[in-house]
């Protein structure tokens, strides 16, 4: 790789031999303003040093995506038949033709890239601002949040050689800032009230499930098992970001506390990427992390654990290891049959090209078998979090149709809607086929109301929902009280991972990606269906949830008897 100084000091010397400036170029990406909350502080210092990616064309993500499809599609002849680790580098890996004329242009820069995914459709490298302007005819500024002092190096456009087309996807980070509030942030995984760290609450009472749901709750209102599971190959991950670290103490209290018929010993495994770690001081421990394992260990019995600790040294910039997540499971010869994620953002706050590449490395993973889950957000309609809006907000990855967007319900008796919980239609990503008549049919029941404030032709989240309000979470050593569609997405996975438990033990393949099996007619019958509640935000109630899908709960909550029989036990 080109170093540093030597890119300066051509920079300087104007006298750089291979420094050649395509003369032919198509403007590529754009935006149309700063994003609300950034100032700009003027043009960045010349010798700044970028480091940048490239996504370039993969051979056949169409392909894959029908494959995908027919592998998750109860009924097709390939269901079940998921694909191996080199079967989907054939899919995604970029052509020759994407390879050859990248790094041709590269190298006519005197520029040098690395792979940065396994099947290398990720290139990344290093430039200045003024290399950078000149490479792309953009004018790399530095601006600033104005309410964290966080900066960030971006252009509102960018161009790219016309050779280049068609085999350069994008150049990230560009167009797309910083999530305000850092990309991973815990989607409402706030303490809601603190009891006594030593009070003890009745882990066997179901009737007062209605103020403290613990893993008893879930049993009950769920239909879920207690018995053990007995696949040692089946594995459910929980990601972490953030430095939010799931803490081995909090989790054996919890399992003593509420689940007192499993070993207090049971643990989950770590692994790290990008310098990521699991601090054990007691006060690092984070209520996200801990929420996460202690309701994945506590609820799937007997499943083993992993908690994935992504770092602060990103490899895929504004999307703070969200795809860097993805490519370390997509590198494993075994991947977790189930991820869940409790983190997510607006969907506006990057670009539709990012937000697609990182929809096609879902797909990536679901083609390998994995299921893979999100929290849909906690703002209602108004985005991930509470925020002042005149157009319904979506949020991402929810949006992406190749994952399980994850919404929230409260009470148990009756179970409603959790007014927080985000839902509506991406204005990325159009409905997809196994979605199209549950999302017809709600059209139909809203007519007019709210018209003009969200995408008709969207895809619509979430699909699924669990309860997300007074879960008790040890943290820190004291019980606290949670709310959130991050308590839902664990919750919803464990019931995923115990069926895949059955589903091995029977000589059968896992789920993997949901979605077509939760939408045919065996899969939504053999869900809770929401009729109750709504999640309002822009001044508006929002949707409300009814009979059959809908963008507050989906298609409902689990049932596990049900879903057993659905999938063929």
């Amino acid at each position: 790789m080109v170093t540093v100084a030597l890119i300066v000091a051509c920079f300087v010397s104007l006298a750089c031999a291979q420094f050649h400036v395509a003369r032919n170029l198509r403007l590529h990406e754009r935006r149309d303003d700063v994003p609300d909350g950034f100032s700009s502080k003027g043009p960045s210092p010349a010798d700044t040093v970028l480091r940048l990616r490239l996504a370039l064309a993969q051979t056949n993500i169409t392909g894959l995506q029908n494959v995908l499809l027919d592998v998750s599609t109860p009924g097709s002849a390939q269901y079940g038949q998921h694909l191996s680790k080199d079967e989907v580098y054939e899919f995604a890996k970029p052509t020759a033709e994407a390879s050859a004329a990248v790094n041709s242009w590269l190298s006519e820069n005197g520029l040098s890239a690395t792979p940065l995914s396994p099947a290398g459709d990720w290139l990344g490298f290093e430039t200045t601002v003024a290399q950078a302007n000149a490479l792309f005819d953009a004018e790399f500024s530095t601006f600033v949040h104005d309410e964290s002092g966080q900066e960030a190096v971006r252009t509102l456009a960018y161009s790219i050689p016309a050779t280049l087309k068609g085999h350069l996807d994008l150049v990230h980070p560009t167009v797309t800032f910083p999530n305000p509030r850092r990309v991973a942030l815990p989607i409402v995984s706030t303490p809601v009230s603190i009891v006594s760290g030593n009070t003890t609450i009745d882990a066997t009472a179901p009737a007062s499930c209605n103020s403290a749901v613990t893993p008893a709750c879930i049993q009950e209102l769920y239909g879920i098992p207690t018995t053990l599971a007995t696949q040692s190959s089946n594995q459910l991950a929980v990601s972490g970001f953030i430095d939010q670290f799931a803490n081995s103490a909090d989790l054996t209290s919890f399992l003593k506390q509420f689940r007192p018929d499993l070993q207090s010993s049971t643990t989950f495994k770590l692994q790290t990427l990008d310098g990521g770690s699991n601090s054990q001081t007691p006060s690092n421990a984070g209520v996200e992390a801990d929420l996460d394992v202690q309701y994945t260990i506590g609820v799937a019995s007997g499943v083993p654990t992993t908690f994935i600790s992504v770092g602060n040294n990103f490899q895929d910039g504004d999307l703070e290891g969200f795809l860097d997540i993805i490519n370390f499971l997509l590198g494993e010869t075994n991947p977790p049959q189930v991820l869940t994620t409790s983190y997510g953002q607006n969907e506006n706050t990057m670009s539709r090209s990012l937000a697609n590449t990182l929809c096609n490395a879902f797909a990536q993973l679901g083609a390998r078998g994995t299921s893979i889950l999100f929290a849909s957000g906690d703002g209602g309609v108004s985005g991930s979090q509470s925020a002042s809006c005149t157009t319904f907000e979506p949020t991402f990855p929810s949006g992406c149709p190749f994952m399980t967007s994850v919404g929230a319900t409260q009470n148990v008796n009756p179970e409603i809607a959790a007014s927080f919980s985000s839902g509506g239609f991406s204005n990325y990503f159009g409905a997809p086929s196994y979605q199209t008549a549950a999302k017809s049919a709600y059209l139909t029941k809203v007519g007019s109301t709210n018209a003009g404030k969200f995408n008709t032709s969207g895809r619509g989240f979430p699909d699924v929902a669990a309860i997300g309000h007074d879960l008790r979470v040890i943290n820190a050593g004291s019980a606290v009280s949670v709310d959130g569609t991050s308590c839902a997405s664990p919750i919803f996975a464990s019931v995923v991972s115990l069926l895949n438990d059955r589903l091995i033990a029977a000589g059968k393949s896992p789920l993997g990606f949901l979605n077509p099996f939760l939408y045919s007619a065996a899969g939504s019958a053999a869900l809770n269906d929401i009729t109750s509640g709504s999640n309002p935000g822009c001044s508006t109630n929002g949707f409300a949830a009814a009979a059959g899908w809908d963008p507050v709960t989906g298609l409902g909550t689990p049932n596990f008897a049900k879903l057993l029989t659905a999938v063929g036990l």
